[in-house]
């Protein structure tokens, strides 16, 4: 078994206590912003995540005011010249970081406070189960400097707020608040605005002490059902059946609930 402990990088902290990885942006002075180093950092982060056992439960969370401002625009508006590669390269560390906390097993709670913008909005969106602060904002940005989207907004977003909300967050540069992004499928929970860092860590905790191999299953399931048809999904539900029933989890469950007690899941 591979274990994390803590990990500093230059825009976050790593974490790794109890089952629980805690990815913490940290720099606050600048909004955390996406910019080369956060990109990088956040594709490292993911992919320690992904390798190691002891990760049953992945708690984004950042520090100041914002969650995340979006995108980086001293890096941005360096050089006309320089923007398309900039980008390129970004984008290929993102959304790496982004494709390995979906596709892991370890389920992805994200915290939002204050504003999350562009690909704050993204990244969050991506999470497994996402809170908000009462006093949180979600703002599309991109579209406000001629950008596309990036992150997996295109994929995430419409999944939770359907296709005709999310065209309409984009296109006219929209901005939501926590209520609003509760109401329209976006936000799992909204707490008060000094509740948010106990209530997430709280729910971390009770996912990390949970079947982990099937939170993965039904992680990918979920995901995959867009697309397949019914009888291709149902093969997948039943291929996933398999192979969660050879866990130790699932026998451990089982047994437990039979025997009238409280199932005690390792993750294996």
């Amino acid at each position: 078994m591979r274990e994390a402990g803590a990990m500093s990088h230059r825009s976050l902290n790593l974490d790794v206590a109890d089952g629980v990885a805690t990815v913490r942006l940290t720099e606050a002075d600048r909004g955390n912003p996406f910019d080369a180093a956060m990109c990088a950092d956040l594709r490292d982060v993911a992919t320690t995540c992904s390798l190691d056992d002891s990760v049953r439960c992945v708690l984004i969370e950042s520090t100041g005011r914002f969650f995340s401002v979006g995108g980086d625009l001293a890096s941005l508006g360096a050089s006309a010249e320089a923007l398309p590669a900039f980008v390129g390269s970004a984008t290929v560390d993102f959304h790496a970081a982004v494709s390995r906390f979906a596709s892991m097993d370890a389920p992805v709670v994200t915290a939002v406070h204050g504003l999350a913008a562009g690909g704050g909005v993204s990244l969050a969106s991506g999470a497994d189960i996402l809170l908000a602060a009462r006093s949180a904002n979600f703002y599309a940005a991109y579209q406000g400097i001629g950008l596309a989207i990036d992150g997996g907004g295109s994929h995430h977003l419409p999944r939770r707020v359907g296709h005709g909300r999310a065209t309409s967050f984009y296109l006219r540069n929209e901005m939501w608040s926590a209520d609003d992004a509760h109401a329209y499928g976006l936000v799992d929970e909204v707490v008060e605005d000094d509740a948010l860092a106990d209530a997430a860590r709280s729910l971390a905790a009770q996912l990390a002490s949970g079947p982990t191999r099937a939170f993965g299953e039904v992680k990918r399931l979920l995901t995959a059902s867009w697309d397949r048809p019914i009888d291709a999904q149902l093969e997948a539900e039943a291929q996933a059946m398999m192979a969660t029933a050879r866990t130790a989890d699932a026998w451990a469950g089982i047994s437990a609930v039979a025997a009238k007690e409280r199932p005690a899941f390792e993750g294996r």
